[in-house]
């Protein structure tokens, strides 16, 4: 399995669209060509972390600042982040779009991804934070613009949940 390019281009094309300005991202191999398309990207500000709860409060410093962030992270740390996610942003109502890779679910040979991933959307759901999922290369703009107005206009993070099939393909044998 490979990285599909043409798929992190789209997305991150879209990304720029709807005015991302302000980039945090958690390493994750299954995103590593947008993280390269975001680090590498002009009239942005990027921030990679090594824990997902400091990009939280990363991201919410650059939204009080004027920015539009979005969080890039594998979906096994949603665990770190919903503490800061619910007393931060939810009492505070400070929106961020969060792009998730939806680890632990078909495709993945990581066993240690699974407890998370297979429980991503009950966690999100009893969380209260909405969820948009992404499978369809057709419908990257349309969902990411869905998640952003909505993450901005109720002040509150949405996730889009970002499937194995759009971000990977296979490799030629």
């Amino acid at each position: 399995m490979g990285v599909c390019r043409r798929t992190s281009i789209a997305i991150y094309g879209e990304l720029e669209k709807i005015g991302i300005d302000f980039f945090v991202t958690f390493p994750c191999n299954w995103t590593s060509y947008l993280l390269e398309l975001v680090a590498n990207g002009r009239g942005t500000t990027h921030v990679p972390v090594t824990r997902e709860e400091e990009g939280i409060g990363i991201a919410a410093g650059a939204w009080l600042g004027g920015k539009k962030p979005a969080m890039i992270m594998q979906s096994s740390g949603i665990g770190n982040s919903l503490n800061a996610l619910l007393s931060l942003n939810r009492t505070y109502n400070i929106p961020l779009l969060l792009l998730m890779s939806h680890r632990g679910v078909e495709r993945e040979k990581i066993a240690a991804q699974r407890g998370m991933g297979t429980s991503l959307k009950s966690l999100l759901k009893g969380a209260g934070i909405h969820y948009y999922e992404l499978s369809d290369p057709v419908q990257i703009g349309r969902t990411l613009s869905g998640a952003f107005d909505r993450a901005w206009i109720e002040k509150q993070p949405v996730a889009v949940i970002l499937s194995p099939d759009l971000l990977l393909e296979e490799e030629a044998t």
